[in-house]
């Protein structure tokens, strides 16, 4: 039973006496119950007036009981539904503002008898006429206008990696304790404590190279996984949109990967394999990172938008991990090692609506390379043995909340509805007017108001927990993004895709349904993608068709002493 003398700070009790149900305080509060709904209170609550005969009911038990009355709550419900009314006519501003004027010229109109409206306008000068078609044909144009330059999401494709590939944690563990390199045990339990806390499941994939001891390293491997991973992404992606759209209908080519660039690049090797057009336009990225999958998008989003209708973008993301494979000691090296994973994403934009599945919204780009830290924080670089390999800074999680931070301080305003806007204005003007008085924090807007489903850059559990934690997200706003990571690990500038396909698959995604893409990398820098599902996918057929009834899974609780 509750100690409620405790609660009270009274540990001394009353044992005489009955007890006093509810009734007693409704010449305190207007209380307003139902019957059989009184709460009896304890008598240690009770105090003995000095012999007066009253008893002096202490204000914490005055307030409890008040918010256990149904007056109470039905004051509450009745704010909750003022807040409610409230949110919808300042997300709906211009929709009420409109109906009141249509209202107000409906009442106005109303005595008129339709002929007298006629003559009214058959006396309104020419001139008036004129002016009132003009304006009209200039704001369908501009609407048309605007149509034109949106920029649609036509189809995606993953690559599906085969069980051949696949490395549980005692192949890793094997491995590691045969790798020449790994000359103490010191080093390979660090190992393994990683990939026990990364998040990864048991059936990630590597590239043959890293099924070698030691590891193929090679040109030729390299080679091989790109040509693996590009190609199988790249024919998903033709397959589920053949025959409508065929690659020689492909106008722009961007390809990014972050490691190994090769000569001739990547993009040249899917021209040379799908036989594109002559005239095709090809770009190649590389050295942004997780982030350059996003990064394409806008590049994208910018091309399509000064070019003619049904003009046609394949962009390819993947990262190639043959080449490179640390063979180091350095801790902060090892990282990439346990985290990231083979795997490769292609998808067809347009400026033209026709058999498209998303419309694109917005894309918002933050880059923080500005501070110092931040720069240095994904860096590659050799150790003082002279291997190279990405040091990865223990502050990558904080610097990927600072890098949101400042994405979201652009996003927010395009994407937010006015209510959550409004709510933030409210907290930085109370914070002007009180600076150096009281501290006030700043609002947390939610998000989830602007969206109904979020896609987390698979990075690793502590990049998903901080992101979480900074948006105020529920665990299953996340569970694409730990799903992702746990099936497919870290895939890079890949993996927003992989949780898109995840939300396919589970069946999770309708018509109008508005998807938040958020990525982080090297640099530091943060990308935002807003999109809204036209069509959704007609079967579950992509990177989860196989496993897809095995998620959600239950991932261990991590010791944060370890």
């Amino acid at each position: 039973m509750e100690n409620y003398s405790l609660l009270m700070g009274d540990n001394s009790g009353d044992e005489d006496g009955g007890g006093v149900d509810g009734e007693a305080f409704r010449g305190h509060f207007p209380v307003r119950r139902r019957a059989g709904t009184e709460t009896p209170v304890p008598r240690s609550w009770l105090r003995d007036g000095g012999g007066s005969g009253t008893f002096l009911v202490p204000w914490l038990i005055r307030l409890r009981v008040l918010a256990q009355s149904t007056y109470t709550r039905d004051v509450m419900g009745y704010f909750s539904f003022l807040k409610t009314v409230a949110r919808l006519v300042v997300n709906n501003f211009f929709a009420v503002v409109a109906v009141a004027v249509a209202a107000t010229v409906v009442r106005k109109a109303w005595p008129i008898r339709p002929d007298e409206i006629v003559n009214r306008m058959r006396a309104l000068p020419p001139a008036h006429v004129f002016i009132l078609v003009i304006l009209a044909a200039v704001l369908v144009k501009m609407r048309r206008m605007r149509r034109g330059r949106d920029v649609y999401l036509v189809e995606y494709g993953c690559f599906r990696p085969k069980a051949c590939y696949r490395t549980p944690f005692a192949t890793c563990l094997e491995h590691a304790h045969l790798m020449p390199y790994l000359v103490d045990e010191e080093s390979v339990a660090f190992a393994m404590r990683l990939l026990e806390r990364s998040g990864l499941g048991e059936e990630t994939c590597v590239p043959d190279a890293y099924h070698y001891m030691p590891p193929d390293r090679s040109l030729r491997a390299s080679r091989e996984e790109a040509e693996l991973v590009i190609f199988a992404a790249v024919d998903d992606v033709f397959a589920k949109t053949a025959p409508v759209i065929k690659p020689a209908d492909i106008h722009v080519l961007v390809v990014n990967c972050s490691i190994f660039t090769p000569v001739p690049v990547f993009a040249d090797m899917v021209v040379n394999r799908y036989k594109l057009r002559a005239d095709v336009k090809i770009v190649n990225l590389s050295g942004m990172g997780c982030s350059a999958g996003l990064v394409s998008v806008g590049l994208a989003k910018n091309v399509l938008h000064t070019s003619p209708p049904g003009t046609r973008v394949l962009i390819v993301s993947t990262e190639i991990l043959s080449s490179q494979y640390y063979v180091g000691t350095e801790r902060a090296m090892l990282l990439p090692n346990c985290l990231f994973r083979m795997g490769a994403a292609a998808m067809i934009l347009s400026n033209s609506a026709d058999h498209a599945r998303f419309r694109l919204r917005r894309v918002v780009r933050t880059v923080t390379a500005a501070r110092d830290a931040d720069y240095r924080c994904v860096f590659q670089e050799e150790d003082d043995n002279g291997n190279t390999g990405i040091r990865l800074s223990k502050d990558l999680a904080t610097t990927a909340g600072y890098a949101l931070k400042n994405n979201i301080a652009a996003f927010g305003p395009l994407v937010l509805p006015a209510w959550e806007q409004l709510l933030v204005a409210l907290t930085i003007i109370k914070r002007k007017l009180l600076s150096g008085r009281a501290k006030v924090r700043l609002y947390r807007p939610d998000f989830r108001t602007a969206f109904e489903h979020i896609c987390i850059h698979a990075g690793g559990r502590g990049v998903i927990d901080e992101v979480q934690h900074g948006l105020g997200l529920s665990d299953d706003d996340v569970e694409a993004s730990r799903m992702t990571l746990h099936r497919f690990g870290n895939t890079s500038s890949s993996s927003v895709l992989y949780e898109l396909a995840y939300l396919e698959a589970k069946g999770r995604m309708r018509m109008g349904d508005r998807v938040w893409m958020i990525s982080f990398g090297a640099g530091f820098d943060c990308n935002s993608v807003a999109w809204e599902c036209i069509k959704p996918a007609s079967d579950a057929d992509g990177p989860w068709a196989e496993c897809i009834s095995r998620y959600p899974v239950q991932l261990p609780e991590i010791d944060k002493d370890m």
